[in-house]
């Protein structure tokens, strides 16, 4: 469950005043809204990446409002994917295992079950130049899912594609949460992906976030 209670965030003149807004477990939330509503700044609150000045932030049950980004254990896709070019894809898929501490042997038996997972096993040499939107997405996607988490914020993740690969990708992230039990908050401009993807759709508007859907 992803439940926010009456957080307020401020980012210099901008604020968000105490938005309530709960995804239950296993459900597929959608957040809409438009350019420079705070989308993001919601998601980065969420995770732990921005403070949040009241309210608070609980993840499956726990009141994670004063704990570190690793500590609370959310898969995050951002808007950039976030791909280091000097890594290969295998490395993104291990780094999330290798900073908390996994031994080789599990880190390899991980990676390469995320990787046939996701289509990408022939692709684990390779770099993040010269891989497709839908290969890159998987990449980022991989490295999300890799510790295992039951939580997943997703920034964007489809803006950049055809039409094609983005149908195939709302093919798998119904898979992701068919068989892997998370929570998923997915943030886009997307009505058709709203439609198509969630059980839940809120939209965030003048600073604050109701359910619409």
């Amino acid at each position: 469950m992803i439940a926010l209670s009456e957080v307020t965030i401020r980012q210099g003149t901008f604020t968000l005043e105490r938005v309530t807004l709960t995804v239950p477990t296993g459900a597929y939330g959608v957040l809409m809204g438009r350019t420079g509503s705070g989308k993001t700044t919601l998601l980065e609150a969420i995770c732990g990446l921005r403070p949040v000045r009241g309210g608070t932030v609980s993840l499956v049950g726990r009141d994670v409002t004063g704990w570190s980004p690793a500590a609370r254990g959310v898969g995050y896709v951002p808007q950039d994917m976030a791909l280091f070019s000097t890594l290969t894809v295998r490395d993104h898929l291990a780094f999330a295992l290798a900073v908390r501490g996994w031994r080789s042997a599990a880190i390899r038996a991980r990676v390469q079950e995320l990787a046939r997972w996701l289509g990408i096993d022939h692709l684990l040499r390779r770099r993040p130049r010269g891989l497709s939107g839908g290969e890159s997405q998987r990449v980022a996607l991989g490295r999300a899912l890799a510790m295992r988490p039951q939580v997943l914020l997703f920034d964007e993740p489809l803006s950049a594609l055809d039409d094609e690969t983005r149908q195939e990708m709302y093919a798998l992230l119904r898979r992701v949460r068919a068989e892997m039990a998370v929570t998923v908050l997915h943030v886009t401009h997307s009505r058709a992906e709203a439609e198509s993807l969630a059980s839940r759709v809120f939209e965030i508007r003048d600073g604050t976030v109701n359910q619409v859907r």
